[in-house]
């Protein structure tokens, strides 16, 4: 497929996802309807792992006294001969949860594998509904479908290019770590503290300290940095301090780790920036890009 056709696909596919989202009117002839409850299943797609019950329950106490504001979005399967939901899964769960029999929806015709998926992950993304690892999978799935470059994502989603490849590198981290920030026991910020340490062994006990310390974002990164400099003890002591504070500020600003070599008088020397993947080096291009312009 070619980058024009490909370019073409996404802007239609953005015509249709704000026009399901209720951004720009729906077009003629779509119409709210009954459907059951029980002949509507979910998105297949749905990136959500996590629905909060406590949040699920005051949203069903609402539809209970004011009923439902908004309706879903489905379309319908003749395989299951069901309807799949496109967007509003939560208002299906709460209205369940209501004990409604029946749901306002809107029937959907003419979606595939690739806007069923791109329309569940933008929805959630504008609720802010997802947590960070959610929202990973969700671009890293969009990626995979489209086969296009972060880039175009990110202006496809709405977001920075910086953004969309922060959030792609939380799936670099072990799986404990990832469980970890989708529960909620560590913080995003956490996440990218512990990538910022290349040595694995390191970064384990990094994450240790994360799981039992407390430690804000500030005072993770502030770690991350004392671990890094600990990466080779047999270097000679007495690196002048005007050189370690200009590595601790880059290694902060760039995400990763950097050194300085120089020579006798300090006159000339080489700056090192060290990366782990090529997602990790296009980030730190953009980091840079971003201070020079």
């Amino acid at each position: 497929m070619s980058r024009q056709a490909l370019g073409k696909g996404l802007d239609a596919l953005l015509k249709q996802t704000q026009e399901i989202l209720g951004t720009t009117p729906p077009a003629e002839g779509k119409t709210v309807q009954k459907i059951p409850l029980e002949n509507i299943v979910p998105n297949r797609y749905q990136p959500r792992r996590n629905f909060n019950e406590d949040s699920l329950k005051e949203l069903a106490e609402s539809i209970k006294q004011h009923g439902l504001t908004q309706p879903i979005v489905v379309m319908y399967d003749g395989g299951l001969d069901k309807y799949e939901i496109v967007v509003g899964e939560r208002r299906f769960r709460a209205s369940k949860l209501a004990g409604l029999k029946e749901i306002d929806a809107v029937v959907q015709k003419g979606l595939g594998d690739k806007e069923l998926s791109a329309l569940a992950l933008i929805e959630n993304i504008q609720r802010e509904d997802l947590n960070p690892i959610e929202v990973a999978l969700g671009y890293k799935n969009l990626m995979q479908k489209f086969l296009v470059s972060q880039s175009d994502l990110a202006e496809y989603c709405g977001k920075s290019r910086a953004a969309v490849s922060n959030s792609l590198r939380l799936l670099e981290l072990p799986k404990e770590a990832q469980a970890a920030i989708e529960t909620g026991l560590i913080s995003e910020g956490h996440g990218r503290a512990l990538l910022a340490v290349p040595d694995l062994k390191k970064r384990e006990i990094l994450f240790a300290k994360f799981k039992t310390g407390r430690l804000s974002v500030r005072q993770a990164e502030a770690a991350a940095r004392e671990i890094m400099s600990l990466k080779n003890p047999a270097k000679p002591e007495g690196r002048p301090p005007e050189v370690l504070e200009f590595e601790s500020g880059l290694q902060k600003a760039l995400g990763t780790k950097v050194e300085v070599k120089y020579g006798a008088k300090m006159s000339k020397g080489v700056l090192v920036i060290y990366y782990n993947t090529l997602d990790q080096l296009e980030n730190i291009a953009e980091r840079l890009k971003t201070q020079m312009f």
